[in-house]
């Protein structure tokens, strides 16, 4: 479809308005004046509408022409940012890199390796998103996240991922400081446990089985969005559950959960770095090695960050 508006003559339009002057616009773009009037007068003739009211000493826009100016820088930047970020891909850098992070991590853990990122002064957008239980390991296959940080080893479904060992993280069982349980005799049994509802961070699985772990059959749930609602439901006394340690350091500091040993403790959990093995992105790779090469979330994970 043939359309009048053109790059160019929006480029005219805003080199006009910019430097007040159709003798000045034609200086910065390295035209003739007569050059940068034709412009102007055919896209009026195009449009069938005045841009520019010449009845004073000086040409000033219309509403119109003012108004096509303003939307028209819009296209400008669209098309400039389409050009850079052309360029970005023949160089092998994504427009966006998405990561996904388990919920049994903290969104902190990225933010050093995401300031080192941007350091690097390369715009590319960065997306951080959350993932509970399977959700980590159904984001990265259904191709909603780029890479997964904190993938549980349990969960993990077939295909061609590469992955790397981050830790193994510790779970407690916590209650809060009031909580009945708080005073009940150690080890807990199923008998104790399953008198109080259990706080549950909702799966983000769309397509693989949905998982969950130390919740007993006959157990009542209270489900919450993430894990910084679990916290948040055990602290005040809501419901009971096992947390992973290391989420937990302030509150146990602060007295607001305490950890009670129970008959059959929950083993730890092995979380991964992974992504699909064929994936060679610049900004991919990047935060890849990256990741690898830091010690933040392995050190937060063993308790060395304090």
């Amino acid at each position: 479809m043939h359309t009048a508006i053109t790059i160019d003559a929006l480029k005219v339009l805003d080199a006009i308005d910019r430097k007040g002057s159709f003798a000045g616009a034609a200086s910065e773009l390295f035209r003739v004046p007569s050059a940068i009037s034709y412009t102007v007068q055919k896209l009026e003739e195009d449009l069938n509408v005045s841009i520019f009211d010449r009845s004073g000493h000086r040409a000033t826009l219309t509403p119109a022409g003012r108004y096509l100016l303003e939307e028209g820088r819009a296209l400008l930047e669209a098309a400039e940012n389409l050009a850079h970020t052309t360029r970005q891909v023949a160089q092998g850098w994504e427009t966006r890199l998405r990561i996904g992070f388990n919920a049994l991590l903290p969104a902190q853990c990225l933010f050093p390796a995401i300031e080192t990122f941007y350091n690097l002064g390369v715009p590319v957008d960065v997306q951080i998103i959350e993932e509970v239980f399977a959700g980590a390991w159904d984001a990265l296959q259904s191709r909603r996240v780029d890479l997964i940080v904190g993938a549980d080893h349990f969960s993990k479904p077939a295909g061609n991922f590469t992955t790397h060992n981050l830790g193994e993280i510790q779970f407690a069982f916590a209650v809060a400081k009031d909580h009945p349980l708080a005073r009940a005799p150690e080890p807990l049994t199923e008998e104790d446990i399953c008198r109080f509802p259990a706080a549950v961070a909702a799966d983000t699985s769309q397509n693989l089985p949905p998982g969950h772990a130390g919740i007993f059959r006959r157990q009542r749930t209270l489900t919450v969005a993430n894990m910084d609602q679990k916290i948040a439901t055990q602290a005040s006394g809501l419901a009971v559950g096992w947390l992973p340690t290391p989420r937990i350091r302030d509150e146990l500091k602060q007295g607001s959960l305490v950890i009670k040993s129970v008959h059959e403790p929950r083993q730890p959990a092995v979380l991964l770095l992974a992504r699909h093995s064929e994936d060679q992105g610049k900004a991919l790779m990047w935060f890849w090695n990256h990741l690898i090469s830091d010690n933040t979330i392995a050190d937060w994970i063993s308790g060395q960050d304090n």
